[in-house]
């Protein structure tokens, strides 16, 4: 579900937008300024929320991009596997398999409280809270 739609210029560092259906996090935005004869440009950088890959577009100042909900919720570590990690939800008791990235994957164990991200229907952890 999109939360809302905000132009090329408008996106900051930090703010969290979709890229051709990914969720990705601003890290710059060089806007160059308009001309005589055309619109301003926008050589964005952005970091894909849960693979961590590099994405840098290019595009004119007037385009769109959506702005996804981000849901965050707590749960607690059951287990964790190479890639994926079993928690409950602190809230509804409801046991969800989910991956994790790469920065919390050292300081998973089981009995850890976590916070994970709902955008889009894709979950991930996100931090270890305890």
């Amino acid at each position: 579900m999109v939360l809302k739609i905000i132009d090329a210029t408008q996106i900051k560092t930090g703010t969290v937008f979709m890229v051709d259906g990914v969720a990705c996090n601003a890290k710059s935005n060089d806007i160059s300024k308009t001309g005589k004869h055309g619109a301003s440009k926008c050589r964005i950088e952005a970091i894909e929320i849960f693979s961590g890959k590099k994405k840098i577009i290019a595009v004119p100042g007037h385009e769109r991009f959506d702005v996804p909900l981000i849901e965050k919720h707590k749960g607690q570590v059951l287990s964790v596997s190479e890639d994926r990690a079993s928690i409950m939800d602190l809230e509804s008791y409801e046991t969800i398999d989910v991956v994790f990235v790469e920065e919390v994957k050292d300081q998973l164990a089981p009995d850890k409280q976590v916070e994970y991200w709902d955008v889009e229907g894709k979950k991930a952890i996100m931090r270890v809270l305890s």
